[in-house]
């Protein structure tokens, strides 16, 4: 399909976007709520087809799921978005010269955006929500695996648009093939900015083949430090919270790193994970701490591909050091730069953990659950930026914008 006149017809769209209030965006955005909440079965009966073709224990099997709750829950989000303050005509540099020039600089959007994702249908409407309320089109390249549902998504955003007097090439669908992918990586002139969120693979065949500027999300390999001053009982909840809670999340526990001083409680600290069936891929030193203590079954020994991989399941590699300095190796080797954790009472440990590990979030006796934007305070995001230009953690609005220098005289001219 040649996709020339998608990308024309959203390029239109976010030049006539720049012309509607923000009471108009808002209008649209409440609206879609209300719609969204009106169409539940509608929107389940697409998102059935879509489950019907995947098997249940695949772990983008729950990615995929949309349910009656997950679809009032992502209403109440649409609303909150509506809430929010707009970034747009942000002034965050100001300067008058002598000569009576008045220079600034401001938030504006970055025109048309691209989105290529793979089985999360919610994504169209965290997408288009954020995108709409910071000023820009969208251009979506969905994976197959969730077709039917986008496109059902997506005909309710248009059906919204156009009841609100808004051009619905605001929001645009592409086909679910390879060769659409490929056109929009390369649709420089068209589309500003390429955000691509799934798998590491999808994000490195991103990285490699686009001609647009693109901004990495989505890839979390996150890794929780126990060290040796760790609480057992705060190790025991935050380690099942994080690993439990959600697997198929991108900020989900995936290793496990116990100081050797520790080994004693590793039982009681994973103890908790074994409720929820976690198969644990032990190095030598922690399986024989766990032998007997964890579910027999659900206790293997780790091998070389144990370590750096996002498990997006019920499995978490444990990782024994024999130093504070050796967890800090290990995390920097193996991690993406998503979200790191250490547990501890030794304040400079504490501080030295936040100061020297290079990751989007950094935490302390805590969940890696919590990186998202909603409990970050921002309302919501676009996806978890684990790169260090322009943006980098959950991305919400202000993400979404770039800036442009306006300078107003009156007739000065430069000797």
């Amino acid at each position: 399909m040649d996709c020339i006149p998608i990308f024309e017809s959203a390029l239109k769209a976010s030049r006539e976007l720049n012309n509607h209030g923000i009471e108009t965006i808002n209008r649209v955005l409440l609206a879609l709520a209300d719609r969204t909440v009106e169409n539940i079965h509608r929107i389940l009966a697409e998102n059935e087809k879509d489950l019907a073709l995947m098997d249940k224990v695949d772990p983008r099997y729950d990615r995929l799921q949309l349910t009656s709750s997950r679809l009032k829950n992502i209403a109440s989000d649409i609303r909150n978005v509506a809430g929010l303050e707009s970034p747009l005509g942000r002034i965050s540099y100001e300067y008058k010269k002598s000569n009576g020039l008045r220079i600034k600089k401001i938030a504006v959007p970055f025109g048309v955006i691209g989105i290529i994702y793979e089985a999360r249908p919610n994504v169209t409407f965290d997408v288009f929500s954020l995108c709409i309320k910071s000023g820009n089109a969208c251009i979506l390249k969905g994976g197959s695996d969730a077709f039917n549902s986008n496109t059902a998504i997506v005909r309710l955003i248009k059906d919204t648009l156009k009841e609100c007097g808004v051009n619905e090439n605001v929001i645009s669908l592409l086909p679910a093939g390879r060769e659409e992918a490929s056109q929009l990586l390369n649709a420089r002139g068209y589309v500003d900015l390429i955000i691509p969120r799934g798998s590491q693979n999808l994000i490195d065949h991103v990285r490699q083949n686009s001609t647009i500027p693109v901004i990495e999300t989505g890839a979390g390999i996150c890794h929780t430090y126990f060290d040796e001053y760790g609480d057992s009982e705060k190790g025991r909840a935050v380690i099942n919270n994080a690993k439990t809670r959600r697997v198929s999340v991108c900020n989900a526990l995936d290793c496990l790193i116990i100081h050797e001083s520790r080994l004693d409680d590793l039982g009681y600290i994973a103890g908790l994970c074994s409720n929820s069936k976690v198969i644990i891929y032990a190095d030598e030193k922690a399986y024989k701490a766990l032998e007997g203590k964890y579910p027999g079954e659900l206790l293997m020994k780790a091998d070389k591909n144990s370590y750096g991989t996002e498990f997006l399941d019920y499995k978490m590699a444990v990782k024994t050091v024999s130093s504070f300095e050796e967890a800090l190796e290990h995390i920097d080797r193996y991690s993406s730069r998503h979200s790191e954790a250490i547990i501890t009472e030794n304040r400079e440990r504490q501080e030295y953990f936040c100061k020297v590990t290079d990751a989007a979030a950094v935490y302390v006796n805590t969940s890696t659950a919590f990186t998202d934007g909603a409990e970050f305070g921002l309302g919501a995001e676009i996806g978890i930026s684990t790169q260090k230009m322009h943006a980098r953690g959950p991305m919400a609005l202000e993400a979404l914008t770039t800036t442009k220098w306006v300078i107003e005289g009156d007739g000065q001219t430069r000797p």
